[in-house]
């Protein structure tokens, strides 16, 4: 619990699964003596430096918790220098300027021989960040600091924790005779809500706390989103290509293959193919599921020298496919085991409990993936959001906020195009949200909007560019029209 004075001390609009943190748009000074100020998710260790251990650690204090993180996140910029080369490669980092160049199909920046790309007849664009830096807007482009990583990652570690011990209350429900239906009632809406929190926070750790304290971290991601599915490095690479690729949200792959392209495609087709989306994702289409995985694995990492198979391969990425997907069966078969004996059925008859389980599961993912990749990127969206509906329909927004699980998520569905533009010195508007409180991220995000997200002449310059800039042109009048919220 956090002790009553210290609340005080903190913002009122704190999201339901964080505590607020104000240190990143203070002055640096005052950044470092905001120090002692501790986010509490894990047990509330609260000795002061060197009087014993720290909820960061049983083994360290908190002080040599942070020095232990931040060397591991300098080692895994070496021993995932794949990762790094993508992230330079977006548009908000200087990597292409600096004549950071990588080939192949999963790690290229692809253009024509003119340095345009074929879908947006334009070179790689460059985002309009605010110079000089307005300072109610510095927050929004401040790195988050070492404690605020760890601390998402102990949000995500309990995450996992509430999804283990929900299935084994399931159970539980059904060991001791409550009815079929209203104990998969109670458990699957409550089970999907959890998924959509994993997605979301996912998402989050990907773009500002990429590498975990721990590693043991890696393995909780995302084990109960299918029965085989991709590890959490291969997720990260495969999203940093979606964010080199696609820069603007109506362009997919402009730079080069996106994988995520294929997610895309039933919606854009017909009005006829769009009720097959959900299916598509509940098959496992999505980042985290099986069939996304295959697709992955056929083209990551890239061949190596004249087409022979590339050293990491097996060294690195082949290990960690087996190790990741190994503990998923593991997972998966207690919870198969779970469905037999203790129930008093046979030992064959364990897919009945596993396959409920996964339903769920599937759909919770599903539900979250459609809102960031399909809602996000359609023309419908875009078109609806350049109006500013937020004023003209703001019990709808209300709503959808709450389902997603508060509105610093739902954010993330208001100003995903800005998220494209500064994939990492923004990051997530749902992590934004989680320090800072939505209304001030939501008040940030329409001032950028109103400055125009890309600087000028850096426009696509073709049909869908040239409607995406009209949208987004739009929606920067509307959003100037509109009051700023104000409060945190």
């Amino acid at each position: 619990m956090v002790p009553a004075a210290r609340r005080q001390k903190m913002a009122s609009s704190a999201p339901s699964l964080s505590e607020p943190l104000l240190q990143s748009e203070k002055q640096p000074a005052a950044a470092a003596a905001a120090k002692s100020t501790r986010l509490s998710i894990l047990p509330n260790f609260t000795q002061a430096k060197g009087k014993g251990h720290t909820r960061q650690s049983i083994f360290y204090g908190v002080d040599e918790a942070w020095a232990q993180y931040e060397s591991k996140l300098q080692n895994h910029a070496i021993t995932d220098h794949e990762i790094m080369t993508l992230k330079n490669s977006q548009p908000d980092m200087d990597g292409t300027k600096k004549g950071v160049e990588a080939v192949g199909k999963a790690l290229g920046i692809h253009t024509n021989a003119d340095g345009k790309s074929e879908k947006g007849k334009r070179a790689f664009p460059t985002p309009n960040k605010p110079d000089p830096m307005p300072p109610e807007l510095a927050f929004l482009f401040t790195k988050i600091t070492t404690e605020q990583m760890m601390y998402l990652w102990n949000i995500y570690t309990l995450i996992f924790v509430g999804q283990t011990a929900w299935v084994v209350g399931y159970f539980l429900m059904l060991k001791f005779g409550l009815d079929w239906y209203i104990a998969t009632g109670i458990f699957g809406i409550i089970f999907i809500e959890l998924m959509i929190q994993n997605v979301y926070c996912l998402h989050d750790v990907m773009h500002g706390a990429t590498f975990p304290p721990y590693n043991w971290q890696n393995y909780i991601t995302h084990p109960w989103a299918d029965v085989m599915s991709l590890p959490y490095e291969d997720i990260v690479m495969e999203h940093q290509r979606h964010h080199a690729s696609t820069v603007d949200l109506l362009i997919h792959g402009e730079f080069g293959w996106d994988p995520a392209n294929w997610l895309y495609t039933l919606a854009e087709l017909s009005w006829l193919t769009v009720p097959l989306v959900p299916v598509w994702h509940w098959l496992g289409a999505n980042d985290t599921g099986s069939v996304f995985a295959c697709l992955w694995w056929s083209q990551f990492p890239d061949s190596g020298t004249g087409g022979k198979c590339n050293k990491a391969f097996w060294k690195k990425w082949f290990t960690r496919r087996v190790q990741h997907n190994v503990w998923l069966w593991c997972l998966w078969g207690s919870v198969w085991l779970l469905g037999t004996r203790p129930l008093g059925r046979d030992l064959s008859e364990g897919w009945r409990f596993m396959f409920t389980v996964l339903f769920f599961s599937r759909a919770g993912f599903a539900i979250s993936w459609m809102f960031i990749a399909n809602f996000n990127h359609s023309h419908f969206w875009n078109e609806y959001l350049a109006n500013d509906p937020e004023r003209s329909n703001p019990l709808l927004h209300t709503v959808m906020a709450y389902i997603l699980g508060g509105k610093h998520r739902w954010n993330e569905m208001l100003f995903h195009d800005l998220h494209h533009a500064f994939p990492n010195a923004v990051g997530t508007l749902s992590q934004r949200g989680r320090f800072h409180g939505w209304k001030k991220v939501n008040d940030a995000c329409r001032e950028v909007l109103r400055r125009g997200l890309w600087k000028d002449g850096h426009e696509a310059n073709t049909e869908e560019g040239i409607k995406m800039k009209k949208l987004q042109d739009r929606r920067s009048v509307n959003v100037g029209k509109a009051p700023t919220k104000g409060g945190k």
